[in-house]
């Protein structure tokens, strides 16, 4: 133990020793820096023998190393008043925060009394903030009526009057109230007088189609098969979601950018994100602080469609870069009920007086006339879509580009929903798919259940009944239309099983259906399943 404490006293010694070494070296140097005296006392012993020359470099030297000094003095003092100044900064910056989160309290609570207060109002008057608006668009309309029946009245700019009168008109029962949905009010503004161009008629959906391939090429430069437009038109009879997907730069967004410059009416274009997760990035949010809904482009669109007999698209574009199941799984469910005046978006708890026109209780109708495409890119950047949303939509593949060709000069049209609607019933009457390939389609439901146990079901049935004479209709034949739907819809689904396993019975497959339909049809299926056996 002795030794122990003999070394640790010495080893505690040395160590203090450098300690105090340290600090006195620093205070000696500090003291040898600004010792004045010794300076004079070196200068003194050589100025005697300094010429012109030196004394000029001695005292520009003497000034030079004043200026450092002096220098490296006021940014030591600038630092230390810096960081006095910014612990002070953020004393007050705390102050003020606290101050902030106050007066959003207080914000929070005189909107809450403003809304009870304006309740209260309307509630004594016996009326709805609804009710009083829809007066004063009456009074204000009626207005309009007498400028315009106005004879022998000396107006300088008759014109300018109604314009000034329509104009004002719509504007003052909205500005009553203040509305969380300004964008959706704006829709309400704008329709109020809206009169619709002349919708053009008398057309068969294989002319559609043709136009629409016509136009694209002589008015925007894009090309495409006449099939893939029919697939496109047949396709929207059966469902209000469409995939289109393949390869990059094949066309897929031009699409149906280029149908909504066909129909005068273009389509809504939504960049899906990588961090889509929920709606609120498709149709906006509530913001309870600022007590607005932050409207998408989407909502905006959706809202409007309800104002107009157009038909309307919506393109989420590189759709499957998040997971669709995710965003759009709302939408997804509010389409698969059969009854369209079941189709309702919530987007507000409860209703406000100041709520637009065509919003009840909060919940949005979702209108007929609207058609969601996406697109998406088969690659290692993106996400697989599901089978729950490959069964609720219709997939157009897009696996070329389409090749030049001479088209005739071909106008855009305004086209209203009710008649392709009409031409969609047309088709269905006229075309139905026969009973011939419906009790093939029938056996094949067996074998294929036998061998590879996946069924149709009735939502695959459903499109394949509304899809096919429509497909048809177009100027296709129904055994193509009946191929397609089978490739996209149900042979896809073998994907997902062992194909090392299946593939003879996959040669079988092929064998059966050139059986059932022939050797020369059936060939989009036929050669699907050729590539799943060629990949093991």
């Amino acid at each position: 133990m002795d030794a122990f404490l003999s070394w640790f006293f010495e080893f505690m010694n040395f160590m203090l020793q450098g300690i105090i070494r340290f600090f006195v070296g620093i205070f000696e140097g500090i003291v040898q820096t600004f010792n004045i005296g010794r300076y004079i006392e070196i200068f003194r012993s050589h100025y005697q023998q300094f010429g012109f020359l030196d004394w000029v470099f001695s005292i520009l030297a003497i000034i030079l190393i004043l200026a450092v000094w002096l220098t490296i003095i006021l940014l030591i003092v600038f630092g230390v008043r810096r960081i006095v100044r910014l612990r002070k900064n953020t004393v007050t910056q705390e102050s003020i925060f606290e101050e902030i989160t106050d007066l959003h309290k207080e914000i929070l609570r005189l909107n809450d009394e403003k809304d009870r207060i304006l309740s209260l109002k309307v509630s004594q008057a016996g009326i709805s903030a609804k009710d009083l608006a829809k007066e004063l668009s009456d009074i204000t309309e009626k207005s309009y009526e007498k400028i315009k029946q106005m004879e022998g009245v000396d107006i300088p700019d008759m014109e300018a009057a109604e314009d000034y009168a329509k104009s004002q008109a719509p504007m003052a029962p909205e500005a009553l109230i203040e509305s969380r949905f300004s964008k959706l009010i704006e829709v309400d503004q704008k329709y109020t007088y809206y009169t619709p161009e002349a919708y053009y008629t008398g057309f068969t959906l294989e002319e559609l189609c043709k136009d629409i391939r016509n136009f694209a090429c002589s008015k925007m430069n894009l090309y495409y098969e006449l099939e893939m437009i029919r697939t496109l038109i047949a396709s929207m009879a059966s469902t209000k979601l469409i995939l289109l997907q393949g390869i990059s730069g094949t066309g897929k967004t031009s699409l149906p950018y280029c149908v909504g410059k066909f129909l005068k009416n273009d389509a809504t274009m939504a960049s899906v994100q990588p961090s889509w997760r929920d709606r609120t990035e498709l149709f906006g949010y509530f913001n309870e602080f600022t007590k607005k809904f932050n409207e998408t482009d989407v909502l905006r669109r959706i809202y409007e469609s309800s104002y107009n007999d157009d038909i309307n698209l919506i393109v989420l574009d590189e759709m499957n870069i998040a997971r669709v199941e995710y965003y759009f799984a709302e939408m997804l469910s509010i389409l698969e009920m059969p009854d369209p005046e079941q189709w309702k978006l919530e987007l507000v708890p409860s209703s406000w007086p100041s709520d637009p026109r065509n919003l009840t209780g909060g919940r949005l109708m979702i209108p007929e006339n609207i058609w969601y495409l996406g697109t998406a890119n088969n690659d290692d950047s993106t996400f697989a879509v599901s089978d729950k949303v490959y069964d609720r939509a219709f997939t157009i593949n897009f696996e070329s580009k389409g090749q030049p060709f001479d088209a005739p000069d071909t106008e855009a049209r305004s086209i209203s929903f009710s008649y392709l609607e009409e031409l969609y019933s047309d088709a269905w009457e006229k075309y139905p798919v026969t009973k011939d390939n419906l009790d093939k389609i029938a056996k094949l439901d067996i074998y294929i259940i036998q061998k590879f146990r996946i069924a149709f079901g009735n939502r695959i049935m459903k499109q394949l009944y509304e899809f096919v004479p429509v497909y048809v209709a177009c100027g296709g034949t129904e055994i193509d239309g009946i191929d397609y739907v089978l490739y996209t819809k149900v042979f896809r689904k073998f994907e997902s099983l062992n194909l090392s396993l299946i593939r003879e019975d996959l040669r079988e497959l092929i064998v059966y259906l050139n059986k059932s339909f022939g050797k020369s049809n059936m060939n989009e299926c036929k050669n699907y399943l050729e590539r799943l056996q060629k990949m093991y």
